[in-house]
């Protein structure tokens, strides 16, 4: 494509040259379990499904959060729009089985090529998408390039980028600007993305509403949820959720004073990256603290302090046992926090350390609404749980209450503004 800012000309030529190397990375990642090695030509931009017949929307999310989002838009553009198919793509394995786990029959999966000129183009040449639809903040320069050189309308929604991820847009504001400028519709989640893009882009972005409010918390199997109850039983239960390295020792302090109160008290704890279980066991062998790892289908016994829950796609099974949460990401400066909302629909109190900053827009809310108790430190984060136990913490309704100031039905307002740029192709 002709006109493209300098930096996005030697991106282009650098990501053509890294092609030859791209298998190599590939089969890496199949030794790592991180790829599917039955659909790795999806990653060359190979398709494995053929195209439907008639108008094609494509939407792209990055993860598993992402592809929540995606799921709920797919069904909301279905329900308004019954002939138009839908294709959905993402990036992981887990991302790939919530969809086919959720999405049913009338919504396909692929997993999204990686961003080389070739790939790109053998992926949009195929699927032919009348209108692609970026969610949040994965953009891929080659993949935009390509599906607009090919005359497809594009959009990014749910838009969220951090202070950081601004920074480096305004760092590189000419590309910016020119990728920003093909789509026609960008709809931020938040006040602080919907200034940013503005900034970068010179046009005035409205925030949309966060979609992610109105995407349902996924539902833990009956088997599942019986089964830990009864492992549990009347145990004082907390949840660390999505820990980092260095907040697990502040939770883990926490635990052993409670435990000087509740002798009987259970921390679930799920790390962020599972991969790190055994640093973190470890951890708790250093510190004399016994526990039992899901991920080896152990189930801790009554005197178990923590059950250690190294794996995926399972926090709100976690949630639904704990009257109340820790949502890290949070205790240690430079992460960001992660979102309450899952927590707060499946049944638990927030707690929050007070670095959030990509959720600053969220917990302002649950402040508003004294959904969150922020802690600092190990002292403080023990308080919380046993206020929490005796029934005086934040409240999962209270958190609801927040979600609903939030959302401002984002997702009818999307759906719409998406579904109404089929109409001038559609018109030709």
């Amino acid at each position: 494509m002709t006109g493209l800012p300098p930096a996005l000309s030697v991106y282009r030529m650098a990501s053509d040259i890294a092609s030859s190397v791209v298998g190599v990375a590939l089969k890496d990642r199949v030794r790592k379990g991180k790829e599917d090695p039955a659909r790795l030509d999806e990653r060359y931009g190979k398709a494995s499904l053929p195209r439907p017949e008639g108008t094609l929307i494509w939407i792209h999310g990055a993860s598993v959060g992402e592809s929540r989002v995606s799921l709920a838009l797919a069904r909301a553009l279905k329900a308004d729009a019954p002939d138009v198919s839908l294709l959905l793509t993402s990036g992981t394995l887990t991302s790939a089985a919530l969809i086919a786990r959720e999405g049913g029959s009338d919504i396909l999966h692929q997993f999204v090529p990686v961003d080389t000129p070739d790939a790109a183009r053998r992926f949009i040449a195929h699927w032919k998408p009348d209108l692609g639809v970026f969610v949040e903040s994965e953009l891929w320069p080659n993949l935009i390039i390509e599906a607009a050189e090919a005359g497809t309308a594009l959009a990014l929604v749910n838009a969220r980028m951090n202070a950081r991820s601004l920074k480096t847009w305004q760092q590189w504001k000419k590309s910016g600007a020119w990728l920003l400028g093909k789509f026609a519709l960008i709809s931020p989640a938040d006040a602080r993305t919907a200034t940013g893009l503005s900034a970068i882009t010179g046009r005035t972005i409205e925030v949309a509403g966060n979609l992610k409010l109105e995407t349902s918390a996924p539902v833990p199997s009956a088997d599942a949820l019986s089964a830990a109850r009864t492992i549990i039983g009347n145990r004082p239960c907390f949840v660390a959720a999505s820990t980092h390295a260095g907040e697990e020792e502040i939770v883990l302090e926490a635990l052993e004073r409670v435990r000087e109160t509740y002798p009987d008290a259970l921390l679930i704890l799920v790390p962020r990256h599972p991969d790190r279980a055994g640093e973190i066991g470890d951890l708790m062998r250093r510190r004399g603290i016994d526990f039992a790892r899901r991920s080896l289908n152990q189930a801790p016994g009554g005197h178990t302090p923590v059950w250690l829950a190294d794996t995926l796609g399972e926090l709100s099974l976690w949630f639904s046992l704990a009257p109340v949460s820790l949502i890290a990401g949070s205790l240690k400066p430079g992460i960001g926090g992660h979102n309450p909302i899952e927590a707060s629909q499946s049944g638990s109190g927030v707690i929050s350390g007070p670095y959030r900053d990509s959720f600053a827009d969220v917990f302002a809310a649950y402040e508003a609404h004294d959904a969150v108790v922020t802690v600092s430190d190990a002292a403080e984060l023990a308080d919380a749980m046993e206020t929490g136990w005796r029934g005086k913490g934040p409240e999962a309704d209270a958190g609801r209450a927040a979600i609903r100031s939030l959302s401002g039905d984002a997702l009818a307002r999307t759906t719409a503004s998406l579904l109404g740029l089929l109409a001038p192709k559609d018109a030709r």
